[in-house]
């Protein structure tokens, strides 16, 4: 995961269904052929894509990228070594999955409330 001193550098991500390339480019600081090349090397990174063959990441996705940076750029790891620490966290992981998904849950549900309130 990354460190909580990378996570007030980046952007907060916010309370979207899906992401373009580009907004995730921003909200990672990371360019859009290096979230590209990460598809090919990181299996359990595979956005939606749509018509025309465009990309569409989910909220799982972009923290699954700031992960991945925060191994290559922050800690030092090469893209095998990265690869084989996020495939060895399975069960971490899945925690993480499940946790990111109550966290978009209560998100979208204060998004409703909002709306609601209105």
């Amino acid at each position: 995961m990354l460190e909580p001193s990378n996570n007030d550098q980046l952007p907060t991500i916010p309370g979207k269904r899906y992401f373009t390339i580009g907004e995730v480019s921003e909200l990672c600081d990371v360019k859009p052929h290096v979230l590209r090349y990460w598809e090919q090397e990181f299996p359990m990174l595979s956005p939606v894509k749509r018509r025309g063959n465009r990309r569409y990441y989910q909220r799982q996705d972009v923290l699954l990228i700031r992960q991945i940076r925060s191994l290559l750029y922050d800690q030092g790891f090469t893209i095998g070594g990265a690869r084989q620490r996020l495939g060895g966290d399975t069960v971490k992981e899945e925690a993480t999955q499940i946790r990111q998904i109550i966290e978009q849950t209560i998100t979208e549900l204060e998004d409703v409330l909002s709306v609601l309130k209105v």
